[in-house]
């Protein structure tokens, strides 16, 4: 079992290595060298593409927790950049201190004012440890507060990008009251009169995901995850075996498709050929037309309207029909 995706893209990674040292001896090549230099790139091209297709037609959930995982893949400031403008950065949740887990500000979307909230990872260690790998604590969802009341007074609508493996466990962020600000959070969300959409954008882990996610739109990327846990914290409490995160992922049924069957998610994105970690221009264009598209729905609802469809939506969660009983 692959325990990181770079363990398991290995093959990939290799061939896109070759491929790039074949790119640049390209480059240098005489003219009369160029076509033998030309076939050897499309060799690593069609290998390279016959591997992606034959390990993307059989992802199973503990592979989607590895893609959804991958250190290249486009995070949250990287869609706010690129589909939103005039973007300005607020910290601080005048209380305790800015949490840098947990980024938002005032942006423009398609010429529109809006406000923007996501869970910024890092990508080298520095910037991880910066960004406390996406688990934001307390002053982070408390921020996220101050930012949907400001929604809230200026009529602005919202959207926030999902991708924590879970919020802080800490014993600070205990101490300092991580639960209360994920559920303060939650409700602050429930109670927006303005439109508000949600993208999970890799991982959606736990309460730390849902804090931002009360929406009433929730998307998700086709290769992303949603679970009440990590796989390996799973594992950890059901097998004392952390290692066993296949086997937990499994059971969790963490996958887009898995949500969207049950209720959790409203619609699945579809992903480029070989995931979003390997065409950003095209998942950001995909995730920036769901968002335009869910926001012109919900802009004719009202807010008592929108309230109360965001209510009966998760109120509808995890209903099981009973069976009859025998005669």
């Amino acid at each position: 079992m692959a325990k990181s995706w770079k363990e398991w893209e290995k093959p990939l990674l290799e061939i896109d290595e070759a491929l790039e040292k074949a790119r640049e001896i390209a480059k240098k090549c005489s003219p009369t060298e160029q076509v033998a230099a030309e076939e050897r790139i499309a060799y690593f091209e069609q290998r390279r593409d016959n591997i992606i297709r034959v390990m993307y037609s059989r992802l199973g959930p503990w592979e989607k927790v590895l893609v959804a995982r991958a250190e290249t893949r486009p995070y949250a400031l990287d869609y706010i950049t690129t589909l939103f403008t005039d973007f300005v950065e607020l910290g601080g949740d005048r209380r305790f201190g800015d949490d840098h887990a947990i980024v938002g500000g005032t942006a423009m979307f398609q010429g529109k004012p809006v406000i923007v909230v996501g869970q910024q990872k890092g990508r080298n260690i520095q910037d991880r440890q910066y960004r406390n790998f996406a688990m934001a604590k307390p002053e982070g969802y408390r921020k996220a507060i101050r930012l949907f009341e400001m929604a809230d007074r200026f009529r602005l609508p919202i959207v926030s990008f999902v991708d924590t493996p879970a919020a802080d466990p800490g014993v600070e962020s205990e101490s300092r009251g991580i639960s209360e600000a994920i559920a303060a959070s939650i409700l602050k969300m429930f109670e927006l009169n303005v439109p508000s959409v949600a993208v999970i954008i890799g991982e959606g882990g736990s309460g730390g995901a849902i804090g931002i996610a009360a929406a009433n739109k929730v998307l998700m990327l086709e290769h992303s995850v949603y679970s009440v846990i990590p796989p390996e914290g799973c594992a950890a409490i059901l097998w004392r075996q952390p290692a066993e995160g296949a086997k937990a992922a499994a059971a969790l049924q963490l996958t887009a498709q898995s949500a969207l069957d049950r209720g959790l998610i409203d619609e699945v994105l579809p992903e480029p050929f070989g995931g979003a970690h390997r065409d950003w221009e095209t998942v950001t264009k995909t995730v920036g037309n769901a968002i335009e598209a869910s926001l012109h729905t919900l802009d004719s609802l009202s807010p008592a309207d929108l309230r109360e469809q965001r209510y009966a939506k998760f109120r509808a969660m995890g209903r099981v029909a009973e069976a009859a009983p025998s005669a």
